[in-house]
């Protein structure tokens, strides 16, 4: 009989031939998303030297404010304008995309999409 692995082992797997093709550098670093059942985490991270230059998610208090639900389209659209605001703060304006081996469509796609609107370059 034929078994099937779990979608969480596919998106590790994936992921892990994604981050082999590119990382983060100081120049530019990589914005990785992760999505879980209920929320979004973003993050900007220099792979260079392993630091987290930035960083937004939808369980701190002053973005879950802003929201209704914290696992929609519209969370993660919202959760990308942050992590870009927070890095052009930071002074970084080009990044490299991580989608962590999810599908990019929906949340992803509008996370993305919402932190190009807001001035990130990828």
């Amino acid at each position: 009989m034929v078994s099937k692995k779990s979608k969480s082992e596919v998106r590790a797997k994936k992921h892990l031939r994604i981050r082999n093709r590119f990382s983060g550098t100081a120049e530019r670093p990589r914005l990785s998303v992760f999505r879980s059942n209920n929320h979004m985490y973003a993050q900007i991270i220099d792979d260079t030297v392993g630091h987290t230059l930035a960083a937004a998610s939808t369980v701190e208090k002053s973005v879950k404010a802003e929201l209704k639900k914290t696992n929609d389209v519209e969370a993660a659209a919202y959760l990308g304008q942050v992590i870009a605001k927070r890095a052009l703060d930071k002074g970084i304006k080009e990044v490299v995309f991580d989608r962590g081996g999810f599908i990019y469509q929906g949340k992803i796609k509008a996370l993305a999409d919402a932190a190009r609107e807001a001035g990130l370059e990828f």
